[in-house]
């Protein structure tokens, strides 16, 4: 919001080469994408074809880095670099090295602290009042911040991480105040508000492209009753938002816990019977019974992304599978070659070559599918 703020403000074009405006740090040349150019718009859609998923953040008393170090992967950065793995444009996957890249662009082109930025341009015109993008959280806040929990159900080590990924991962709020941000997005919308943004580019922001997104948001639903929503995920924090555009309907729901992301997930299933919404209804499932040799040729690490790889195991004849930096879980086969979750709504899909050894798999989740080679 705080990007398209500035578009609104000429400061910045949705269209332009961002290295055009680029001075602390430029989009290297990358020979996946010789002589790309990589714009803002690619960048809130996440096709800009950028390396990174996601950040860990950084454990209290370790080093911090600067954000251009986050963005070459050089020390104390525990990210790899953030460079072009693909022409932008062409697909979508989501990346929290576009998002890193463009902090760097609201900062060079604002001249001004991100968490200042943010602060007067979204938080404060909003009423967003207890939240705040400084990282770490100030000392006089963090009597009023929840205490993040691991795998392990005990407290995260040190408290909450760190992250000078700030545009990825690094704000701090409440329910309260994101459910502010559903209502001034939805009202905005309508030309019922515009402290931040104006009709034409909320609706831009709402438009989905590739992958079903928008400039930053994800839009689900029918065409009649289209929702935005955007889920989070820091060490110890999950999260999951969701407006409906029309009818002013939406919910916020956070946790503080390692895949409490679950829970949110059952929670707004619960909010939506509540509200009769057309939406995030429970999804009935039929498994079927699978010989252990089947299952047993699953087992082995599969690279969805550099940082991210989902692990299959077979454990007392049930197939486990683990996601990077999350909890294990069954899958249930649905066909000798589809699995899904029962804690989560996705499903898995193995595709092998004529000899029956796997070539490769495909994650579905919200419309998205993932492929993922077999290390």
């Amino acid at each position: 919001m705080a990007a398209l703020h500035l578009v609104q403000q000429g400061k910045l074009s949705l269209d332009s080469d961002v290295n055009s405006v680029l001075t602390t740090w430029k989009v290297p040349a990358s020979p996946a994408a010789p002589g790309a150019a990589v714009t803002l718009r690619e960048l809130l859609t996440h096709t800009a074809g950028f390396t990174v998923h996601g950040f860990p953040g950084y454990a209290a008393n370790t080093p911090v880095p600067t954000l251009v170090q986050v963005l070459n992967g050089e020390k104390p950065a525990n990210n790899g670099p953030i460079r072009l793995e693909s022409v932008p444009g062409s697909q979508w996957k989501y990346s929290g090295g576009g998002y890193t890249v463009m902090q760097q662009l609201l900062l060079d082109a604002s001249k001004r602290p991100f968490a200042e930025l943010l602060r007067d341009t979204v938080l404060i015109p909003i009423g967003m009042i207890h939240s705040t993008y400084e990282q770490p959280l100030p000392t006089s806040l963090k009597a009023d911040a929840a205490t993040p929990y691991g795998v392990n159900e005990e407290p995260i080590p040190g408290g909450a991480h760190t992250y000078p990924e700030k545009a990825a991962a690094g704000l701090w709020t409440t329910p309260s105040d994101l459910a502010r941000y559903v209502l001034e997005v939805q009202q905005s919308l309508q030309g019922k508000a515009n402290h931040v943004l104006n009709p034409d580019l909320t609706k831009q922001m709402l438009t989905p492209g590739k992958g079903h997104w928008g400039l930053g948001l994800e839009i689900s639903g029918s065409s009649t009753e289209p929702y935005f929503s955007h889920g989070g995920v820091d060490e110890g924090f999950e999260s999951l938002l969701v407006g409906y555009e029309h009818n002013g309907e939406g919910a916020v729901v956070m946790t503080n816990a390692k895949g409490g992301g679950r829970l949110a997930s059952q929670v707004m299933m619960g909010i939506a019977a509540a509200y009769a919404w057309p939406d995030f209804q429970p999804v009935v499932r039929t498994a079927i019974e699978l010989d252990r040799s089947v299952l047993a040729r699953y087992v082995g690490t599969y690279q969805l992304a550099p940082d991210v790889s989902l692990v299959f195991t077979l454990e007392d004849g049930q197939l486990m599978a683990q996601a990077t930096n999350q909890h294990k879980f069954p899958v249930f086969p649905e066909s000798e070659t589809r699995f899904s979750w029962k804690v989560v709504n996705a499903e898995i899909e193995f595709f092998l070559d004529s000899a029956g050894h796997v070539k490769y798999v495909v994650f579905h989740q919200n419309g998205q599918d993932d492929r993922g080679i077999k290390k």
